[in-house]
């Protein structure tokens, strides 16, 4: 377990170094003037007080030089200070986390019941799998920023079922807002990011259904007079189960990625706005903050599917085959 626990560390080390670089690289190969986008009034400010500005924020020195200052720095746990909200990167990153966590764990959990409910409806019943596979197959080719201004224009504006965005109510303080109103501008982004996730699950869970029930074993237990409950409990359930967990963990960059778009869509503040303000001003370290953030807890949530493989089947060994 220590072994298998080492690997994996290292290679989180090395796919974080590999990310910081590419990031870097594509944020210095962009049109964006992050001096500019700073003062968001380049007229009005003379060429040597950009230079004071660029001096101040390190921004004088050549990429190479400004790249290896900044793995210095992360290497003592600090991100450097964001161009944008002028404030700690890590201070960003802590005071946005919360609701996107909120957010994608809300879908993730959703996603993953409906995918697992709806695959297996599909996989027993033809008439559920005639009338939900088509919506599933329609649904996986849609993208999520679609998908969140059907659900804003059709419950929020048109039915005003639903606030339009944000995850407080306008005009209240953060610190004077329920538990219940917090909840209630979740439920939104949460609905639509699920939908804009489980129909892979879905049709996934449905082809393995199908697989088993067709399988010698099931017919076996149909002879000896099992149930269709116990069917489902015994032979179904457990062998879909252990790859779905591979692919509801495997969809938390989908779902990361998603929540981007749909916290654009309903205005929501989490992460992903975060990571649009800093890709859009050019802030490099808040964007090389974020995104090595994000790929840390998408990483995380891989490992721990490879833990609970080892908890759902005994057989499987971490240390084995990795």
């Amino acid at each position: 377990m220590a072994n298998y626990i080492a690997r994996k560390t290292l290679r989180l080390v090395a796919l974080l170094v590999f990310v910081s670089l590419v990031t870097f690289t594509l944020i210095e190969l962009s049109p964006i003037d992050p001096i500019n986008a700073y003062l968001n009034a380049a007229d009005t400010v003379s060429a040597a007080q950009k230079a004071e500005i660029a001096a101040y924020f390190g921004l004088d020195q050549s990429p190479v030089e400004r790249y290896i200052q900044w793995i210095g720095n992360l290497l003592q746990g600090d991100l450097g200070t964001s161009l944008t909200y002028r404030v700690p990167v890590m201070e960003v990153i802590a005071s946005k986390f919360a609701n996107s966590l909120a957010l994608m764990l809300s879908a993730f959990v959703l996603s993953g019941v409906m995918g697992l409910g709806l695959g297996i409806a599909m996989g027993q019943h033809k008439t559920a799998d005639k009338v939900l596979r088509p919506i599933c197959l329609t649904l996986s080719s849609t993208p999520t920023f679609f998908i969140g201004m059907i659900f804003l224009i059709v419950f929020a504006v048109k039915l005003d079922w639903f606030p339009i965005g944000f995850s407080v109510p306008m005009g209240t303080l953060t610190e004077n807002v329920s538990l219940g109103e917090t909840v209630y501008h979740l439920v939104l982004p949460v609905v639509a990011l699920s939908f804009a996730s489980f129909s892979h699950l879905a049709l996934h869970t449905r082809e393995k259904v199908v697989e088993i029930l067709d399988s010698d074993y099931v017919l076996l237990a149909q002879t000896r007079g099992f149930t269709r409950s116990q069917i489902l409990r015994r032979h179904v359930l457990r062998n879909v189960i252990l790859p779905f967990i591979t692919l509801q963990f495997a969809s938390l960059s989908e779902i990361f990625g998603g929540s981007i778009l749909a916290e654009t869509v309903f205005s929501y503040p989490g992460l992903g706005s975060v990571m649009v303000d800093a890709g859009l001003s050019g802030d490099v370290p808040l964007l090389l903050g974020v995104t090595l953030f994000s790929c840390a807890f998408v990483f995380v949530g891989n490992f721990t599917a490879n833990i609970l493989y080892g908890l759902i089947d005994p057989k499987i060994r971490l240390g084995a085959k990795q």
